[in-house]
């Protein structure tokens, strides 16, 4: 069976955006490094990159969900990827220095837009619908309305 593995390119040198995940994810191995080309794991995710100067950017039609078990981890995420130049979006979505696009998505909002009471995973996506970075608070205040 052959790997599939994303393939990135930036118009950076490797070291900044391999430094810059490392900050924010604690689990990030490099394997591979040159001057212009990188292979790297975040939570086990192989990646290659490329730093293939400005001719490509990303868009939001590609995003990489972070499946997040609490309002910590999903702060920890939001906070880290959206500073320094990121940009907050709507519904969990963001882009990070980079231009890449992530979903920071707590397990809650999961398991509540799957809940077989349909009218509470309608309250709570419509809750979603308004925030930025997602609040399990919130969430729950929607499940939970009559």
């Amino acid at each position: 069976m052959p790997n599939v593995t994303p393939f990135l390119w930036f118009d950076a040198p490797l070291e900044e955006p391999i430094a810059y995940y490392r900050s924010i994810f604690p689990d990030v191995r490099v394997h591979s490094e040159s001057s212009g080309s990188a292979e790297f794991e975040i939570g086990g995710q192989r990646f290659m990159a490329l730093n293939g100067g400005p001719a490509f950017t990303f868009n939001e039609a590609i995003s990489f969900f972070i499946e997040c078990e609490d309002q910590e981890e999903v702060d920890h995420y939001w906070e880290r990827l959206t500073a320094g130049g990121g940009a907050e979006s709507r519904c969990g979505w963001l882009k990070d220095r980079y231009g890449l696009s992530w979903q920071v998505i707590p397990k809650a909002l999961i398991r509540y837009l799957g809940d077989p009471d349909r009218e509470k995973a309608g309250r709570v996506r419509d809750a979603m619908l308004e925030m930025g970075k997602i609040e399990i608070a919130a969430l729950d205040r929607a499940a939970e309305a009559p």
